[in-house]
Order: C-alpha cells, then sequence, then structure tokens
C-alpha cells in the first residue's frame, strides 16, 4: 500500500458558530478533530495546523503566520512536516469521514498520472480539503502562489487547485459532509444515532475511549450475546463476551491480528457451550454427556456420551 502522511487544518475563526472552537466541538462524545485523525490510522505522520490540543493519536503542531491568514497559509505551514511522498489534506470538521475514504483518496493518486486527487461531494462541487496530492508538485504551486502574491495570506484554495493536475472522484453523500454551522453539528449528531449507524458509531468510540486499535466481527459478539441471553439468563450476556475479551486479551503478544482471531474463535466456543447448556435445559439426550468433546457435522447432534458428537440436527 502507498505510504501517506496527513495534514489536518483545524484553524480558522468559526464564525458561524460564533466564534467556539470547532475542532473541539464533539459528535458522538469525540471531538470533530479527533473524528478526523479517527480515519487516519494509516497515516504515518500527522500534521495539525492550529492549536494545541489532547488528541486521540500523537501529531506535529503547525501554525500559519499569522494565525488566521486563512487555508493556503494553513496547508503551507503543514506540508512544511511531510515527509511522504503523499499527503492527503483535510479539515478539521468532518465527522463521517472514514479510514476507506481516506484509502480511497491515496490509492486513486497512485493508480493515476496526476498530482491529486479530489472528492467531488453530490452537489458536483470540489473539496479540496478531502484531497491526497503528490508533495512535490503541492509544495512548488503553493510557493509559486507565494511569490506570485508576496504572501499567501487570504489566497482562495482555487488558486492552488487550478494549478494541478487532478484527478476527481465522487464522493459518499456524508463523506465530504463538513460543520460550519450549528444546524451542521445538529445534524451531525441525529444521524450517528440513526439505527443504521449507531452501533458501528458507538464501538469507534467505546475503542478510541479505551485506547483499542482492534477490529472484531462484531456479528459474532452479538450472535453470542444473544446466545448467552437466551440460552442461559440475560445476565449472562454482557459477563460471556467480558471472558471471551478476557481470553482474547492473553494473545496480545501476538499482534492485533492474533487477538482478533482469538476473539472470534473463543466467541464460537462460548457460544457452543451456551448451545449445549440449552439443549440440556431442554432435555435432549446426550448433550451434557458430549460436551467435552468435539463436534463435527452441521448442528446439535444425538451424542453418544463418549466425547464426540457428529449429528446432522439444527443447531
Amino acid at each position: 500500500m502507498t505510504p501517506f502522511d496527513v495534514v489536518v487544518l483545524a484553524g480558522g475563526a468559526a464564525r458561524r458558530l460564533g466564534g467556539v472552537d470547532k475542532p473541539g466541538v464533539s459528535v458522538g462524545a469525540r471531538t470533530l478533530l479527533d473524528r478526523v485523525l479517527g480515519a487516519c490510522r494509516e497515516a504515518g505522520r500527522a500534521v495539525v495546523v492550529g492549536g494545541r490540543r489532547a488528541t486521540v493519536r500523537p501529531v506535529v503542531w503547525a501554525r500559519e503566520e499569522p494565525p488566521g491568514s486563512g487555508p493556503l497559509a494553513a496547508l503551507a505551514a503543514g506540508v512544511r512536516h511531510v515527509e511522504a511522498d503523499t499527503v492527503v489534506v483535510l479539515s478539521g470538521d468532518l465527522p463521517f469521514l472514514r479510514d476507506g475514504g481516506v484509502r480511497t483518496l491515496v490509492d486513486a493518486l497512485a493508480d493515476r498520472d496526476a498530482e491529486g486527487v479530489l472528492s467531488v461531494d453530490p452537489d458536483g462541487r470540489d473539496q479540496p480539503l478531502v484531497a491526497a496530492y503528490r508533495t512535490e508538485p503541492l509544495r512548488r504551486e503553493l510557493a509559486l502562489l507565494a511569490a506570485e502574491h508576496g504572501n499567501l495570506t487570504g489566497l482562495p484554495l482555487r488558486l492552488l487547485t487550478q494549478e494541478l493536475r487532478l484527478l476527481r472522484i465522487p464522493s459518499g453523500p456524508l463523506a465530504s459532509f463538513d460543520c460550519d454551522t450549528w444546524e451542521d453539528i445538529a445534524t451531525a449528531r441525529a444521524t450517528i444515532r440513526e439505527h443504521g449507524n449507531v452501533l458501528d458509531e458507538w464501538i469507534t468510540a467505546v475503542k478510541a475511549e479505551l485506547g483499542v486499535d482492534l477490529d472484531v466481527d462484531t456479528g459474532v459478539l452479538l450472535d453470542l450475546a444473544r446466545d448467552a441471553a437466551h440460552g442461559v439468563a440475560r445476565p449472562a450476556a454482557p459477563l460471556t463476551t467480558f471472558l471471551v475479551g478476557y481470553a482474547a486479551a492473553k494473545a496480545a503478544g501476538d499482534g492485533p491480528e492474533a487477538v482478533s482471531q482469538a476473539v472470534a474463535d473463543a466467541a464460537r466456543r462460548a457460544s457452543a457451550l451456551a448451545d449445549r447448556w440449552a439443549a440440556e435445559a431442554d432435555g435432549a439426550p446426550g448433550e451434557a454427556a458430549g460436551s467435552t468433546g468435539t463436534e463435527t457435522g452441521t448442528g446439535r447432534g444425538t451424542g453418544t456420551g463418549t466425547g464426540t458428537e457428529s449429528g446432522t440436527g439444527d443447531r
């Protein structure tokens, strides 16, 4: 995969928010800046142009001179600290940006003879602050603009993008959604609580809060919780999933992939245990005696009581 750095522009006066510290506004209990940085986990170096604050990952801080002199000046200040040949440039108020969207930009640039890749929102507008650029052409054009105009203060971004060879790709309906007003903030907060979003948003927030960088199959864990709640007792669901996590933590020294696999394995074993527990309560013959052996076959079998099940019944 193509390595890249990221520059996040997190300054600005936020006049339409009454001058509030916009990158520090929370959506889903995470600041807007942390949400953007969380979508850039693959970035080698993260540069944030703006006031210092606590962040979800280590960053390099930069500041345009004078502060508040506009996006081109801020971008120039951030690009000075970039080390990779590719840089993703983002505004610090994108609540729905995802790491898959960032990777799409980087990969599109790697595959094409272009100096940058811009997202285009559903209304057809270019989004130069949801984009990936080749670092050297970006520095070149910023330097040329500074020489031509004396400095970059107050210059619009279009002066930069019109000088670069750009590829444009459509973004999803929310990928380039930014928060300029309190109405935008309210919309973002409501959207993450919609049925189709709330679970992923909550899990992402918990992982960020606990410092957990781990991808697990949430479907497996939800199935386990269901089996434990229905087959044993409702309080068994959270307790069982906790024990699965504890068992998987023993594999932590082998890396995130090993832990993810350990979670899946432990969840399957615990789910099978819950099935056997429920079958025993239902009075199915042979289940209890067969519980210490191995299970082959496609479902709850009619075990022999000797430690091996080979039934073909429905699970």
